[in-house]
C-alpha cells in the first residue's frame, strides 16, 4: 500500500466518525427539543393553574377539620 492510500484511509475513517457522532448529536438535539417542548406545555399548564381559583393565597385558605 502506497503512503497516499494510507493517509486517504486513514482520513475517510476519521471523516466517516466525525458523520457518526454528527449523527448522534443530531439526535441528541432533536431530544432535548422534545423534551423542552413538553416541559413548556407542562410549565404553562401549571402557570394557567396557579392565576385559577383552584390555588388560593394562604391568607384565603381554610385551615384543615383537625384544627
Amino acid at each position: 500500500m502506497q503512503p497516499d492510500d494510507e493517509r486517504f484511509i486513514n482520513i475517510e475513517m476519521a471523516l466517516a466518525n466525525v458523520e457518526r457522532m454528527l449523527d448522534d448529536l443530531n439526535q441528541v438535539i432533536i431530544e432535548q427539543g422534545k423534551m423542552i417542548e413538553k416541559l413548556s406545555l407542562q410549565n404553562q399548564y401549571l402557570m394557567n393553574l396557579a392565576e385559577s381559583d383552584t390555588v388560593k393565597p394562604q391568607s384565603e385558605e381554610t385551615p384543615p377539620p383537625h384544627y
